[in-house]
Protein backbone atom coordinates (compact mmCIF):
# COMPACT_ATOMS: atom_id res chain seq x y z
CA UNK A 1 0.00 0.00 0.00
CA UNK A 2 2.98 2.94 0.71
CA UNK A 3 4.57 1.65 -2.79
CA UNK A 4 0.62 2.07 -4.40
CA UNK A 5 0.85 5.65 -2.57
CA UNK A 6 4.31 6.63 -3.47
CA UNK A 7 3.68 5.89 -7.27
CA UNK A 8 -0.12 7.48 -7.06
CA UNK A 9 2.17 10.65 -5.24
CA UNK A 10 5.26 10.72 -8.06
CA UNK A 11 2.35 10.74 -10.66
CA UNK A 12 0.40 13.67 -9.44
CA UNK A 13 4.06 15.61 -9.40
CA UNK A 14 4.49 14.74 -12.98
CA UNK A 15 0.91 16.05 -13.92
CA UNK A 16 1.93 19.36 -11.95
CA UNK A 17 4.75 19.78 -13.88
CA UNK A 18 2.95 18.92 -17.03
CA UNK A 19 0.38 21.77 -15.92
CA UNK A 20 2.73 24.62 -15.02
CA UNK A 21 4.74 23.36 -19.24
CA UNK A 22 1.48 23.76 -20.57
CA UNK A 23 2.54 20.42 -22.13
CA UNK A 24 3.29 16.92 -21.13
CA UNK A 25 5.38 14.90 -23.26
CA UNK A 26 6.01 11.22 -24.88
CA UNK A 27 9.18 9.79 -23.75
CA UNK A 28 11.44 6.71 -23.82
CA UNK A 29 11.48 6.25 -20.23
CA UNK A 30 14.39 8.01 -19.53
CA UNK A 31 13.77 11.12 -21.08
CA UNK A 32 10.60 13.54 -21.64
CA UNK A 33 10.10 15.22 -24.74
CA UNK A 34 7.77 18.43 -25.14
CA UNK A 35 5.62 17.70 -28.63
CA UNK A 36 4.46 20.86 -28.19
CA UNK A 37 8.18 22.13 -28.93
CA UNK A 38 8.67 22.25 -32.18
CA UNK A 39 8.52 23.94 -36.01
CA UNK A 40 6.75 23.31 -39.14
CA UNK A 41 8.87 21.40 -41.75
CA UNK A 42 8.04 20.54 -45.04
CA UNK A 43 7.01 16.65 -45.86
CA UNK A 44 5.91 15.50 -49.08
CA UNK A 45 3.78 12.99 -47.15
CA UNK A 46 1.19 15.21 -45.64
CA UNK A 47 -1.59 16.00 -46.21
CA UNK A 48 -2.78 12.83 -44.55
CA UNK A 49 -5.80 12.73 -46.49
CA UNK A 50 -7.83 14.62 -49.56
CA UNK A 51 -10.30 16.60 -48.30
CA UNK A 52 -12.77 16.18 -51.61
CA UNK A 53 -12.56 12.75 -50.75
CA UNK A 54 -14.30 14.04 -47.50
CA UNK A 55 -18.06 13.89 -47.17
CA UNK A 56 -18.31 15.73 -43.51
CA UNK A 57 -16.42 18.94 -43.53
CA UNK A 58 -18.59 21.89 -43.54
CA UNK A 59 -18.49 24.66 -45.94
CA UNK A 60 -16.98 27.04 -43.28
CA UNK A 61 -14.09 25.13 -43.39
CA UNK A 62 -13.63 23.58 -46.90
CA UNK A 63 -11.18 25.72 -48.12
CA UNK A 64 -9.87 23.84 -51.58
CA UNK A 65 -13.35 23.40 -52.31
CA UNK A 66 -14.16 26.76 -52.21
CA UNK A 67 -11.42 28.31 -54.27
CA UNK A 68 -7.90 28.55 -52.69
CA UNK A 69 -5.78 28.25 -54.91
CA UNK A 70 -2.21 27.70 -53.31
CA UNK A 71 -1.77 24.06 -51.93
CA UNK A 72 1.55 24.78 -50.04
CA UNK A 73 -0.10 25.06 -46.73
CA UNK A 74 -1.06 21.34 -46.51
CA UNK A 75 2.28 19.88 -46.83
CA UNK A 76 3.58 20.97 -43.40
CA UNK A 77 4.31 18.36 -40.58
CA UNK A 78 4.85 19.73 -36.73
CA UNK A 79 8.39 18.33 -35.83
CA UNK A 80 8.92 18.13 -32.24
CA UNK A 81 12.39 19.37 -31.23
CA UNK A 82 13.66 16.10 -29.64
CA UNK A 83 11.65 13.22 -30.42
CA UNK A 84 9.35 12.32 -33.24
CA UNK A 85 5.62 12.76 -33.49
CA UNK A 86 3.53 9.31 -34.37
CA UNK A 87 1.68 9.43 -37.60
CA UNK A 88 -1.71 9.03 -37.07
CA UNK A 89 -3.20 5.63 -37.42
CA UNK A 90 -7.09 5.82 -37.69
CA UNK A 91 -7.31 1.93 -37.42
CA UNK A 92 -5.32 1.77 -34.55
CA UNK A 93 -7.62 4.74 -32.64
CA UNK A 94 -10.33 2.75 -33.31
CA UNK A 95 -9.34 -0.82 -32.41
CA UNK A 96 -8.08 0.64 -28.75
CA UNK A 97 -11.22 2.64 -28.08
CA UNK A 98 -13.44 0.06 -29.58
CA UNK A 99 -17.26 0.39 -27.99
CA UNK A 100 -15.60 3.66 -26.30
CA UNK A 101 -17.35 7.30 -26.64
CA UNK A 102 -14.85 10.18 -27.57
CA UNK A 103 -16.66 13.60 -27.49
CA UNK A 104 -15.23 17.16 -27.95
CA UNK A 105 -17.09 20.04 -25.89
CA UNK A 106 -16.74 23.40 -26.88
CA UNK A 107 -17.52 26.13 -29.35
CA UNK A 108 -16.78 26.05 -33.14
CA UNK A 109 -13.30 25.11 -32.96
CA UNK A 110 -14.51 22.02 -31.16
CA UNK A 111 -16.85 21.62 -34.11
CA UNK A 112 -13.07 22.34 -36.22
CA UNK A 113 -11.26 19.35 -34.24
CA UNK A 114 -14.42 17.35 -34.55
CA UNK A 115 -14.33 17.15 -38.44
CA UNK A 116 -10.74 17.08 -38.80
CA UNK A 117 -10.74 13.54 -36.69
CA UNK A 118 -14.00 12.35 -38.37
CA UNK A 119 -12.03 12.96 -41.99
CA UNK A 120 -8.94 11.41 -40.37
CA UNK A 121 -10.81 8.30 -39.67
CA UNK A 122 -12.61 7.99 -42.54
CA UNK A 123 -9.91 8.42 -44.68
CA UNK A 124 -7.96 5.23 -42.63
CA UNK A 125 -11.29 3.05 -43.30
CA UNK A 126 -12.98 4.73 -46.29
CA UNK A 127 -15.03 1.55 -46.36
CA UNK A 128 -16.59 1.62 -42.92
CA UNK A 129 -20.14 1.97 -42.29
CA UNK A 130 -21.05 5.46 -40.47
CA UNK A 131 -24.10 5.66 -38.34
CA UNK A 132 -24.77 9.94 -37.77
CA UNK A 133 -27.43 10.93 -35.50
CA UNK A 134 -27.79 14.93 -34.06
CA UNK A 135 -30.41 16.55 -31.89
CA UNK A 136 -30.01 20.12 -30.43
CA UNK A 137 -26.69 19.95 -28.95
CA UNK A 138 -25.23 16.65 -29.65
CA UNK A 139 -23.63 15.43 -33.12
CA UNK A 140 -22.58 11.78 -32.77
CA UNK A 141 -20.87 10.04 -35.76
CA UNK A 142 -20.68 5.88 -34.72
CA UNK A 143 -17.79 3.63 -36.91
CA UNK A 144 -20.36 0.46 -37.04
CA UNK A 145 -17.93 -1.97 -37.18
CA UNK A 146 -16.04 -0.90 -34.58
CA UNK A 147 -18.68 0.45 -31.63
CA UNK A 148 -17.10 3.84 -31.73
CA UNK A 149 -18.98 6.98 -31.07
CA UNK A 150 -16.86 10.59 -31.77
CA UNK A 151 -19.18 13.03 -30.80
CA UNK A 152 -20.09 16.82 -30.48
CA UNK A 153 -21.37 18.59 -27.60
CA UNK A 154 -21.91 22.16 -28.62
CA UNK A 155 -21.27 24.61 -25.44
CA UNK A 156 -20.04 28.37 -26.02
CA UNK A 157 -19.18 28.94 -22.88
CA UNK A 158 -18.83 25.09 -20.70
CA UNK A 159 -21.10 26.80 -18.22
CA UNK A 160 -25.04 27.26 -18.64
CA UNK A 161 -27.05 30.03 -20.04
CA UNK A 162 -30.58 29.85 -19.17
CA UNK A 163 -33.48 31.50 -20.24
CA UNK A 164 -34.89 33.12 -17.28
CA UNK A 165 -38.86 34.41 -17.72
CA UNK A 166 -38.83 38.67 -17.11
CA UNK A 167 -35.11 38.43 -17.37
CA UNK A 168 -33.93 36.98 -20.43
CA UNK A 169 -30.81 34.70 -21.07
CA UNK A 170 -28.78 34.58 -17.93
CA UNK A 171 -24.85 33.59 -18.31
CA UNK A 172 -24.58 31.36 -15.05
CA UNK A 173 -20.84 30.94 -14.10
CA UNK A 174 -21.48 28.80 -11.03
CA UNK A 175 -23.56 26.06 -13.28
CA UNK A 176 -22.55 22.93 -15.42
CA UNK A 177 -26.07 21.08 -15.57
CA UNK A 178 -24.62 19.30 -18.88
CA UNK A 179 -22.00 17.56 -16.78
CA UNK A 180 -24.23 14.43 -15.95
CA UNK A 181 -23.74 13.54 -19.95
CA UNK A 182 -20.27 14.37 -20.25
CA UNK A 183 -18.86 12.48 -17.55
CA UNK A 184 -20.54 9.13 -19.21
CA UNK A 185 -17.72 9.43 -21.58
CA UNK A 186 -14.48 7.43 -22.27
CA UNK A 187 -12.67 10.42 -23.92
CA UNK A 188 -13.40 14.29 -23.42
CA UNK A 189 -11.86 17.09 -25.16
CA UNK A 190 -12.86 20.66 -23.89
CA UNK A 191 -12.42 24.07 -25.11
CA UNK A 192 -13.70 27.16 -24.64
CA UNK A 193 -12.52 30.92 -24.94
CA UNK A 194 -13.58 32.03 -28.91
CA UNK A 195 -17.25 33.60 -27.62
CA UNK A 196 -16.48 35.37 -24.40
CA UNK A 197 -15.28 38.86 -25.47
CA UNK A 198 -18.57 38.51 -27.88
CA UNK A 199 -20.50 41.79 -27.34
CA UNK A 200 -23.69 43.30 -29.04
CA UNK A 201 -25.98 40.80 -31.12
CA UNK A 202 -23.25 38.56 -31.13
CA UNK A 203 -23.32 37.80 -27.61
CA UNK A 204 -25.86 35.02 -26.29
CA UNK A 205 -26.72 36.75 -23.33
CA UNK A 206 -28.58 39.53 -21.40
CA UNK A 207 -27.07 39.15 -18.25
CA UNK A 208 -24.11 37.58 -15.89
CA UNK A 209 -24.77 35.54 -12.76
CA UNK A 210 -22.26 34.70 -10.12
CA UNK A 211 -23.33 33.18 -6.95
CA UNK A 212 -27.15 34.88 -6.02
CA UNK A 213 -25.59 38.40 -7.76
CA UNK A 214 -26.76 39.28 -11.32
CA UNK A 215 -25.22 41.98 -13.42
CA UNK A 216 -25.54 43.61 -17.27
CA UNK A 217 -21.79 42.62 -17.75
CA UNK A 218 -18.43 42.45 -15.77
CA UNK A 219 -14.44 42.24 -16.93
CA UNK A 220 -14.49 39.58 -19.51
CA UNK A 221 -11.31 38.04 -18.52
CA UNK A 222 -12.22 37.46 -15.17
CA UNK A 223 -15.81 35.94 -16.05
CA UNK A 224 -13.64 33.18 -18.60
CA UNK A 225 -11.28 32.63 -15.49
CA UNK A 226 -14.68 31.85 -13.43
CA UNK A 227 -16.40 30.06 -15.98
CA UNK A 228 -13.69 27.75 -16.01
CA UNK A 229 -12.79 27.68 -12.77
CA UNK A 230 -15.87 26.51 -11.95
CA UNK A 231 -15.75 23.15 -14.66
CA UNK A 232 -12.05 22.38 -12.95
CA UNK A 233 -14.25 22.16 -9.54
CA UNK A 234 -16.40 20.19 -11.86
CA UNK A 235 -13.92 17.90 -12.96
CA UNK A 236 -12.27 17.07 -9.62
CA UNK A 237 -15.39 16.29 -7.83
CA UNK A 238 -17.83 14.32 -10.44
CA UNK A 239 -15.26 12.98 -12.72
CA UNK A 240 -13.66 9.37 -12.55
CA UNK A 241 -10.46 9.76 -14.28
CA UNK A 242 -10.09 6.16 -13.99
CA UNK A 243 -12.63 5.67 -16.62
CA UNK A 244 -12.65 9.13 -18.47
CA UNK A 245 -9.70 10.71 -19.94
CA UNK A 246 -10.48 14.82 -19.90
CA UNK A 247 -8.12 16.69 -22.01
CA UNK A 248 -8.20 20.56 -22.70
CA UNK A 249 -7.26 22.26 -25.70
CA UNK A 250 -4.94 25.53 -25.20
CA UNK A 251 -6.08 28.74 -26.63
CA UNK A 252 -6.70 28.78 -29.99
CA UNK A 253 -5.22 31.51 -31.78
CA UNK A 254 -6.43 33.89 -34.64
CA UNK A 255 -4.47 36.10 -37.06
CA UNK A 256 -5.69 39.73 -37.72
CA UNK A 257 -2.86 41.71 -36.68
CA UNK A 258 0.29 41.57 -38.73
CA UNK A 259 2.23 43.58 -35.81
CA UNK A 260 1.77 39.58 -33.85
CA UNK A 261 4.36 38.41 -36.91
CA UNK A 262 6.66 41.01 -37.52
CA UNK A 263 4.35 42.31 -40.27
CA UNK A 264 3.06 45.77 -39.81
CA UNK A 265 0.15 46.89 -41.54
CA UNK A 266 -1.42 43.60 -42.28
CA UNK A 267 -4.69 43.23 -41.07
CA UNK A 268 -5.71 39.98 -41.60
CA UNK A 269 -4.52 35.97 -42.73
CA UNK A 270 -5.28 36.66 -46.32
CA UNK A 271 -2.63 36.11 -48.72
CA UNK A 272 -0.49 34.20 -46.21
CA UNK A 273 0.79 31.42 -47.53
CA UNK A 274 3.50 29.87 -45.23
CA UNK A 275 4.34 29.68 -41.51
CA UNK A 276 6.42 31.52 -39.39
CA UNK A 277 10.34 29.98 -39.28
CA UNK A 278 11.45 28.45 -36.17
CA UNK A 279 10.00 28.22 -32.74
CA UNK A 280 8.52 31.20 -31.05
CA UNK A 281 5.40 33.28 -31.88
CA UNK A 282 6.98 37.18 -31.93
CA UNK A 283 3.40 38.59 -30.38
CA UNK A 284 3.44 36.17 -27.61
CA UNK A 285 1.40 33.96 -25.89
CA UNK A 286 -2.82 35.52 -25.68
CA UNK A 287 -3.71 35.99 -22.38
CA UNK A 288 -6.25 33.44 -21.77
CA UNK A 289 -3.26 31.27 -22.11
CA UNK A 290 -2.15 32.34 -18.64
CA UNK A 291 -5.35 32.18 -17.50
CA UNK A 292 -6.08 28.69 -18.51
CA UNK A 293 -3.04 27.95 -17.26
CA UNK A 294 -3.21 29.58 -13.35
CA UNK A 295 -6.55 27.02 -12.97
CA UNK A 296 -5.58 24.41 -14.57
CA UNK A 297 -2.43 24.55 -12.03
CA UNK A 298 -5.21 24.22 -9.38
CA UNK A 299 -7.13 20.87 -10.64
CA UNK A 300 -6.12 17.87 -8.86
CA UNK A 301 -7.58 15.44 -11.18
CA UNK A 302 -5.11 14.56 -13.82
CA UNK A 303 -5.85 16.52 -17.11
CA UNK A 304 -4.12 16.75 -20.28
CA UNK A 305 -3.71 19.83 -21.56
CA UNK A 306 -3.58 19.96 -25.58
CA UNK A 307 -1.19 22.92 -26.03
CA UNK A 308 -1.70 24.00 -29.49
CA UNK A 309 -1.45 27.54 -29.04
CA UNK A 310 2.08 28.39 -29.91
CA UNK A 311 1.97 25.84 -32.95
CA UNK A 312 -1.11 26.85 -34.44
CA UNK A 313 -0.03 30.67 -33.58
CA UNK A 314 3.12 30.12 -36.13
CA UNK A 315 0.13 28.77 -38.69
CA UNK A 316 -0.70 32.34 -40.17
CA UNK A 317 -1.24 30.34 -43.41
CA UNK A 318 -4.06 28.18 -41.88
CA UNK A 319 -6.96 29.67 -42.03
CA UNK A 320 -9.58 29.59 -44.43
CA UNK A 321 -9.29 33.44 -45.18
CA UNK A 322 -12.20 33.96 -47.51
CA UNK A 323 -11.80 30.41 -49.09
CA UNK A 324 -15.13 29.54 -47.27
CA UNK A 325 -18.77 29.20 -47.78
CA UNK A 326 -19.64 32.71 -46.74
CA UNK A 327 -16.68 34.29 -48.66
CA UNK A 328 -16.30 36.41 -45.46
CA UNK A 329 -12.68 36.56 -43.65
CA UNK A 330 -11.98 34.21 -41.57
CA UNK A 331 -9.06 34.08 -39.84
CA UNK A 332 -10.05 32.51 -36.56
CA UNK A 333 -10.84 28.99 -37.55
CA UNK A 334 -8.79 26.51 -39.82
CA UNK A 335 -8.84 24.71 -42.94
CA UNK A 336 -9.44 20.93 -43.11
CA UNK A 337 -7.46 19.25 -44.21
CA UNK A 338 -4.73 21.59 -42.68
CA UNK A 339 -4.05 22.51 -39.20
CA UNK A 340 -6.86 20.37 -36.95
CA UNK A 341 -5.02 17.48 -38.30
CA UNK A 342 -1.50 18.18 -36.07
CA UNK A 343 -4.40 18.52 -33.16
CA UNK A 344 -5.42 14.92 -33.68
CA UNK A 345 -2.28 13.67 -34.08
CA UNK A 346 -1.16 15.32 -30.67
CA UNK A 347 -4.33 13.96 -29.20
CA UNK A 348 -3.87 10.20 -30.96
CA UNK A 349 -0.32 10.57 -29.70
CA UNK A 350 -1.02 11.40 -26.04
CA UNK A 351 -3.82 8.44 -26.12
CA UNK A 352 -1.42 6.02 -26.76
CA UNK A 353 1.79 6.84 -24.92
CA UNK A 354 2.70 5.10 -22.07
CA UNK A 355 2.88 7.89 -20.13
CA UNK A 356 -0.61 9.07 -20.71
CA UNK A 357 -1.72 5.35 -19.62
CA UNK A 358 0.38 6.03 -16.09
CA UNK A 359 -1.59 9.35 -15.99
CA UNK A 360 -5.06 7.90 -15.83
CA UNK A 361 -4.57 4.59 -13.98
CA UNK A 362 -4.27 4.39 -10.56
Amino acid sequence: MKIFEMEKRIRMVILLIGFITMGFGIGDGETECDLYSGKWELDSSYPMYNSSECPFIRKEFDCIKYGRPDRLYLHFRWQPLHCDLPRFDGEDLLERFRGKKIMFIGDSISLNQWQSLICLLHAALPNSTIVQQSNDTTRTIQFKEYGTSVMLFLSHYLVDIEEEKGIGRVLKLDSIKSGDIWKQMDVLIFNTWLWWYRKGSGQPWDYIQVGNERVKDMDRMEAFRHGLQTWANWVDSQVDTNKTKVFFQGISPSHYNGNEWNEPGVRNCFKETTPINGSTYPGGLPAASWTLEKVLSEVTKPIHVLNITTLSQLRKDAHPSSYNGFKGMDCTHWCIAGLPDTWNQLLYATLISSNTVHIYTN
